[in-house]
């Protein structure tokens, strides 16, 4: 069977398809609502505006599935979208508040994950054939928002900015939460949690033993990916 020309389909399937795509691009507008906060000294706000990027980036993925986005608008790339978004709101956004906030102890480490990160999103196998993130994933507005709700002597922070630099060459498969099948309820549930901890953390300070507790979701993410995807294999 040939897949059908984008043609074929109804106004309402196009319409939705598209929505999908304004949903992805919306970030973008969330990414500069977001500088302009930092730049601003309005560092709450920015935070709260990186959070709302993330909480955008977890479900345009499952809606552009259900929308059959790249059989619906087949002359639009999705993921080149939402690759732009990302390097925009994971890395540019987060590495300007870190500066922004006086939080790191060295302004020019912050060099180290743009550069590193440029080179990760550059590989074509950056997300794997079997649904995972190949090296450290570019987290770095979680980096900064624990930085914020958490903060640390500005040395550590900017040696665990050095070290997950590296870690982006390390081939290692993280999960991808919406697409990687094992224990997927388990990890969508435990980051809309996340999410919603982060928030209450943001809104109503102080909220330390909030934030602690919090912790548990990356060190489950952490443990999950090295246990289902390990260190990638060359074939």
């Amino acid at each position: 069977m040939h897949r059908a020309d984008a043609g074929s389909y109804s106004l309402a399937q196009r319409a939705g398809a598209w929505g999908v795509h304004l949903l992805t691009a919306s970030g973008a507008i969330v990414g500069v609502l977001a500088l302009l906060a930092s730049g601003s000294g309005r560092l709450r706000e920015a935070a709260l505006w990186m959070l709302l990027a993330l909480f955008i980036d977890a479900i345009d993925g499952s809606f552009a599935r259900l929308a059959r986005v790249k059989e619906v608008l087949p002359g639009t790339d999705g993921r080149t979208l939402d690759d732009v978004i990302d390097f925009l709101n994971y890395v540019i956004v987060p590495i300007v508040f870190l500066v922004q906030a006086d939080l790191v102890a060295w302004p020019a480490v912050v060099a180290a994950p743009v550069l590193a990160s440029a080179y990760g999103f550059s590989q074509t196998d950056a997300k794997t054939d079997d649904h995972f993130f190949k090296g450290f994933p570019s987290y770095w507005n979680v980096v900064a928002l624990y930085a914020f709700v958490l903060p640390m002597p500005p040395a550590l922070l900017s040696t665990l900015l050095l070290v997950l630099s590296v870690m982006v060459f390390v081939p290692i498969k993280y999960v991808y939460p919406s697409r990687t099948p094992v224990l997927q309820r388990t990890t969508l549930a435990g980051g809309a949690t996340w999410t919603v901890a982060l928030l209450v953390a943001l809104v109503r300070p102080p909220a330390r033993e909030l934030v602690l507790a919090s912790l548990l979701f990356p060190a489950y993410y952490v443990v999950l990916s090295l246990v289902v995807g390990g260190l990638a294999r060359r074939r």
